[in-house]
């Protein structure tokens, strides 16, 4: 399947941020400032059970870092009406947001670059709403449109309201604590024993590699919590230190390579009453808490993980007694994923999960399975008496591959109906009878939020996102026989007739997690931008991205070298149709991609001719347990599975072919996910080898780059450094 949207009067911003300046910032200035066009942009919907109104954040403008919390008035008859129920600089006047370390860590786990109001929980009504800035607890009034401070130990972090809306739990340094809902009685539930534990918290790898960011549930009675207790003292200890700053000390982590042990988690049922009781299951055999669920409509309900991943439990808890008992187990010969939304309770009281289940992923309900092989189910978004609200990609038998889209359907006993219609990206909230429809297009960019009252449009949600100046000329297809799915952007004004072959500029994340090849204009942004100074850009997602089939997923297990022989496969394939010069072929990309570019010019320079190699994960055994040991199992008892993956083992560089080609290495010195000593290994490796390269050294810059001068800056130096690598 091919899908071609070229462009349509729009004209790219200049390539030099000279240029033009007075008119408008180049792309580069633009996708820094502007957080990558995200700011501007409505997000973290709560729809009110009744119906009557749509909470959300957003920042007044595309390039306005403070995000404010919203709501959207939706009369049963009349207009919908937008106000703002807490704005950050009203409630802290001038005075600039300050974080704690905590703060600043669960938002680099996130990634979230925004300020302000980027996160809140509210009770069950959603008529009380609470957040913390600058560590400072605050709630809104949702009805009234009120927000107030309560005077609470600092720093607060990840402050819920309870669902009855009389009490707000939080986070206080390490001691989860609760106060009333008007700022009367607060108290402590739980005190760290010790300096390595923390009670309320995700812990890192959670936070990082479990889509679990927080580390308490309210009951649905709203008289106890269930209250994770975490003691990192069992991890390894690692320092990340600020060359640019030799007077300052070290930052210690606490940080689980692959390997090496684990924080040890457990679980505590709290009452408002100071009453503890602890929960029990097999920690020993499976440690991993990876969902904690607990509704109305059943006992609370634990996935629990084996350390390997290939086993996990889902498991419902007597409060009262701690004692847990097995509802379901899965096993899986490669590993079982993880997913939003899932496991939880029907109303009904079945189990509702997402299960991989004859060469397709499926939602279960109860034991029976309601989709089939014609769709790859991704996420669980809502659960209501009369269906599931899922989003899906097209499965292995579906008719259409529908290359890059996303939809969302309902699902119940008598088939599945699909919500959205327009080819692209969608993701859905939804209560009651409304749903907030949240979709990403190629024919416009960003993304547009239309709310839906029994399936019929009744109030928007607008934008504030700058707009970007340039329009992808991509074509989506499949290239190989392994039919990867590929996108292929040339230079805006290129002429096919003219016969000219273009340098090629890879541009892949190319790894798990990361789906690049998406129907969504503002994903390739970047690329256009690449492409429009003189490349052919391809993106391809090769075996180990999401969104196609477990198969597809799965086959890295034990050899993330079949990521790159993917790359290679969809070039080769792709230049029989594009205007690709196979004699000039670079490769760029971060993280995994970083990791992938490497191996690029090191495994195959026969193909790839230059890199840039952005925070790449060089040596695997450096890279957390979670993540590492599910592709490639415990380093102690499959050494030679890290080493064939790696780019550097302690005795140098592993496997590099002839000739050397020109690289560029990029690490942010701050970067506590993935390392600068990976960079550095890699660098060293490079030296001992004779191999020459450069190395870009961020300082103060952690794995994401939201500084403006930074994040433009890169763009540019890349630039200049492909042209000069590959002659242009």
């Amino acid at each position: 399947m091919t899908t071609e949207i070229t462009g349509n009067g729009e004209q790219p911003a200049p390539a030099d941020p000279s240029d033009g300046a007075a008119r408008r910032p180049s792309f580069p200035r633009l996708h820094a400032r502007t957080q990558r066009f995200t700011l501007g942009t409505p997000r973290a919907f709560t729809v009110a059970p009744d119906g009557s109104r749509v909470v959300f954040v957003r920042s007044a403008s595309g390039t306005d870092r403070t995000h404010q919390l919203w709501v959207l008035d939706i009369p049963a008859d009349g207009t919908a009406v937008e106000r703002v129920a807490a704005d950050p600089r009203a409630l802290l006047g001038e005075g600039e947001e300050r974080l704690s370390a905590a703060e600043r860590a669960r938002r680099e786990r996130s990634r979230e670059g925004g300020a302000g109001v980027v996160g809140y929980a509210t009770d069950a009504a959603v008529e009380l709403a609470a957040f913390a800035l600058s560590g400072r607890l605050f709630a809104a009034e949702l009805r009234a449109g009120t927000a107030r401070e309560l005077p609470v130990p600092a720093p607060v972090i990840d402050p819920r309201p309870s669902p009855d809306g009389r009490h707000i739990a939080y986070v206080s340094g390490g001691a989860l604590r609760v106060v009333g809902a008007e700022g009367e009685g607060d108290r402590v539930l739980a005190e760290p024993e010790a300096g390595t534990v923390t009670y309320g918290l995700a812990e890192f790898i959670a936070a990082e590699e479990m889509s679990r960011s927080r580390g308490f549930w309210w009951s649905p009675e709203s008289d106890r919590l269930l209250v994770a207790r975490v003691d990192d003292a069992p991890v390894r200890r690692w320092w990340i230190a600020d060359p640019a700053h030799p007077e300052r000390e070290p930052e210690q982590v606490a940080y689980p390579a692959a390997g090496t042990p684990n924080a040890e988690v457990r679980l505590f049922v709290l009452g408002l009453d100071g009453a503890r009781t602890e929960v029990v299951w097999d920690r020993e055999r499976y440690p991993y808490l990876a969902r904690v669920h607990w509704s109305a409509s059943g006992a609370p309900l634990l996935l629990v993980q084996s350390r390997d991943q290939r086993g996990a439990l889902y498991l419902a808890v007597d409060p009262d007694a701690g004692t847990t008992r097995m509802v379901h187990a899965d096993e899986d010969e490669d590993w079982l994923e993880l997913f939003p939304g899932v496991p939880c309770w029907s109303p009904s009281g079945q189990l509702v999960r997402i299960a991989d289940e004859g060469g397709a992923r499926v939602l279960a309900v109860g034991e029976r399975p309601l989709t089939g092989p014609h769709l790859h189910v991704r996420a669980v978004l809502d659960v209501t008496d009369d269906s599931v609200l899922i989003s899906a990609s097209a499965g292995a038998e579906a008719a259409d591959p529908a290359l890059g889209e996303v939809h969302v359907y309902r699902v119940n006993e008598l088939g599945v109906e699909r919500v959205s219609q327009e080819p692209g990206v969608h993701s859905a909230v939804r209560a009651g009878e409304v749903t907030v429809l949240v979709s990403a297009t190629l024919d416009h960019a960003g993304s547009r939020v239309r709310v839906l009252r029994d399936g019929k449009q009744t109030a928007t949600v607008a934008s504030h996102a700058e707009q970007p100046g340039l329009t992808p000329r991509v074509t989506l297809t499949e290239g190989g026989a392994r039919r990867i799915p590929c996108a292929v952007l040339l230079p805006t004004g290129y002429d096919p007739a003219s016969g000219v072959r273009l340098p090629v500029l890879l541009d892949p994340y190319g790894g798990p997690h990361a789906q690049r090849v998406l129907a969504s204009r503002n994903a390739f942004l970047t690329s256009q931008w690449f492409a429009d100074q003189g490349f052919a850009v391809v993106v391809a997602d090769g075996r180990g991205t999401p969104g196609r089939s477990p198969a597809w997923e799965k086959a890295i297990k034990g050899d993330l070298t079949r990521t790159l022989d993917d790359q290679v496969e969809a070039l080769g394939a792709l230049a029989e149709r594009f205007p690709l010069d196979l004699d000039r072929v670079a490769i760029r990309g971060w993280s995994f991609g970083g990791y992938l570019s490497a191996m690029a010019v090191l495994r195959r320079p026969d193909v790839f001719h230059a890199a840039v190699v952005g925070a790449p994960v060089t040596d695997l055994r450096l890279y957390d347990t979670h993540y590492q040991e599910r592709y490639l199992g415990d380093p102690r008892t499959a050494p030679e599975a890290y080493r064939t993956s790696s780019l550097v083992a302690d005795d140098g560089l592993v496997d590099p072919a002839e000739p050397h080609r020109p690289m560029l290495v990029i690490h942010g010195l701050a970067d506590d996910n993935v390392v600068v000593a990976h960079s550095l290994r890699l660098s060293s490796a490079l030296l001992a080898a004779g191999r020459p390269h450069e190395v870009l050294p961020l300082s103060g810059v952690t794995h994401m780059t939201p500084q403006e001068q930074v994040a433009e800056n890169l763009l540019l130096l890349q630039v200049d450094f492909l042209n000069r690598a590959l002659n242009l």
